[in-house]
């Protein structure tokens, strides 16, 4: 049975120190918050004083049930008054030689019995509890902020932790209304290590100039439905903290895509942390503001419609044999009141030698070609085969007049669809991303006219799509930074460190996203997972990129997700 522990402390009373004193006076246990001078003693007060008077004024705790919690808290600059601790929880600055020092004392202050617990979020646990005589005593117990508020709690046993002191913390973060995931003491562990690696790569992204950072953070927020983009999110926790995690990780794994992106070891090097010093990748109203204000290097979210062509009327060509990736664009464009002419171009089948050129000879058509021609903008379902999808490009070159805009609806690349339509700068590529038509990635390859990807960003507004721009590059923006993700957490499940449950459970619950990975993939279908992370591989070469092998056994097991009944977990027929 674990034992039942009412008698706390929390040394650093920082916003995260803080919020823990809060969670455990909230749940009724006896606490000593401590730090290291009377100022600082003060800030730690004020916070809680703050976040229990939001959550009164809010009715979400009652004004008498407030002053209890506040009774309960014991503010002190004495290490020595701790003795008593049952448990003691450091969450000083995420330095090695500062937890060690904490650490350390506490060691020689603390009864042999009591638990030390640190709440680093990248530094080794088996490093810090070495350097105590009790190491066996030493736990992982890693809050996420704000503390109060996000449910998950990543409890983390090293090689020499005693079971009994597994059970007691576990038992406790139940109690304090947590959900406790029992992890093992690896870098980032499951939360940050799946977390810092999507912003970093964000990062990457936005230095090489494929999107913008506002484009960036709304593909994310409307395509994947996360609270915050990247680089808000960035600002939030601190560019200096951002680093610090990603040296951690990378240290431990020699995985280049964990190594801090240049522009962030900058931007952390010029004292730009974010929120708490009023500038970051955004500029705020002030230090730990959060209200942006516009700077030099705030462009037009999605490039403007500026020198956009008239579009009076819309074709549309699916593939026959494959699902169109425009259904879902053509009612929305039937919808805004534009003329709307439907073709089937039937890929790789012969045809009477009756038109111009190769390409027509591997093509049949469905559909009026004559109002094809007419119109102005062309909606082409571009899933098919590449070969074939090529030749229906090339047949619409010849067959619609200069200016038309041919817009490519698929995820691959709008160069080989360019050169092959014969009018390079008319091809413009456009994926829509997420379950509705909120957002639209307007793809412009390096020989796209501005005037044409103007044209379909105008379309999108006309639509009521938020357009954001970006690169001719293999997953465009939203892909490029979710499917690595996605394949982390694969990677995390075949090497045994998490389970599926705990893994989106730490998403979820420690993040704030609306799904977790594994749960995600099952949606999407791991077929689809695979295929988008071969196109990212093929491109980049970089092996931290490569398909993780056990993805590729399951969609060969036909394992694909939901829509086959199994994937990483089953799924019963409705």
């Amino acid at each position: 049975m674990p034992r039942e522990l009412n008698e706390v402390g929390v040394v650093g009373l920082g916003t995260m120190g803080a919020g823990i004193a809060e969670v455990f006076a909230r749940a009724g246990l006896s606490v000593t918050a401590v730090d290291v001078d009377d100022a600082a003693v003060r800030r730690g007060r004020e916070h809680v004083d703050g976040s229990t008077g939001r959550a009164v004024s809010r009715g979400r705790l009652d004004p008498a049930d407030r002053d209890a919690v506040l009774s309960r808290i014991r503010f002190t600059t004495g290490m020595d008054d701790l003795a008593a601790a049952e448990l003691v929880v450091e969450a000083v600055p995420e330095r090695r030689e500062l937890k060690t020092g904490v650490l350390s004392a506490l060691d020689r202050i603390c009864p042999p019995d009591t638990i030390l617990a640190t709440n680093t979020s990248s530094l080794s646990v088996t490093e810090l509890a070495v350097t105590t005589g009790r190491p066996g005593a030493v736990i992982g117990m890693h809050f996420f902020n704000p503390a109060p508020v996000m449910k998950l709690v990543e409890v983390v046993r090293t090689v020499v932790t005693e079971p009994s002191v597994v059970e007691d913390v576990e038992a406790l973060a139940t109690r304090l209304g947590k959900v406790p995931v029992v992890i093992g003491d690896r870098a980032g562990f499951v939360a940050n290590a799946l977390l810092f690696g999507y912003l970093n790569h964000a990062v990457a992204m936005y230095d090489s100039g494929s999107a913008g950072r506002e484009d960036i953070d709304t593909a994310m927020r409307l395509g994947c439905g996360l609270p915050m983009g990247p680089f808000a999110l960035l600002d939030l926790i601190g560019i200096d903290t951002a680093v610090e995690v990603l040296d951690t990780m990378y240290r431990q794994s020699s995985d280049r895509l964990h190594a801090p992106s240049p522009l962030l070891t900058q931007l952390a090097a010029a004292g730009m942390l974010g929120r708490k010093t009023g500038r970051g990748f955004y500029t705020y109203a002030a230090p730990h503001s959060a209200e942006v204000v516009p700077d030099a290097q705030t462009p037009a979210p999605g490039g403007t419609a500026e020198g956009a062509r008239p579009v009076r009327s819309v074709g549309v060509v699916g593939s026959a044999g494959c699902a169109s990736g425009t259904d879902r664009l053509t009612a929305a464009v039937e919808a805004a009141g534009l003329p709307v002419t439907s073709v089937i171009a039937f890929l790789g089948e012969p045809a009477p030698p009756s038109g111009p050129g190769d390409a027509e000879l591997r093509l049949r058509w469905t559909g009026p070609l004559e109002d094809l021609a007419q119109a102005d903008l062309v909606l082409v379902s571009a899933d098919a085969r590449p070969e074939g999808i090529g030749a229906v490009f090339a047949a619409l070159g010849e067959l619609t007049r200069p200016g038309t805009v041919l817009v490519a609806t698929g995820r691959g690349p709008v160069v080989d669809l360019a050169v092959a339509s014969g009018r390079p700068s008319d091809v413009v590529g456009l994926h829509v991303a997420g379950p509705d038509l909120r957002l639209a990635e307007v793809v412009s390859s390096v020989v796209t006219a501005p005037e044409a990807a103007a044209t379909v960003r105008a379309l999108c507004a006309r639509l009521g799509a938020h357009a954001v721009a970006c690169a001719d590059r293999a997953g465009f923006v939203v892909d490029a930074l979710l499917f690595p993700y996605l394949n982390d957490a694969v990677r995390m499940i075949e090497a045994r460190y998490a389970g599926a449950d705990d893994i989106d459970a730490a998403m979820t619950l420690g993040c704030g996203y609306p799904t977790g990975p594994v749960a995600l993939l099952d949606e999407i279908g791991l077929d689809v997972a695979l295929a988008a992370q071969q196109r990212l591989y093929a491109e980049s070469r970089e092996p931290g990129l490569a398909p993780a092998p056990l993805l590729q056994q399951l969609v060969t097991a036909g394992h694909l997700g939901r829509r086959t009944g199994r994937g990483f977990r089953d799924h019963p027929a409705r």
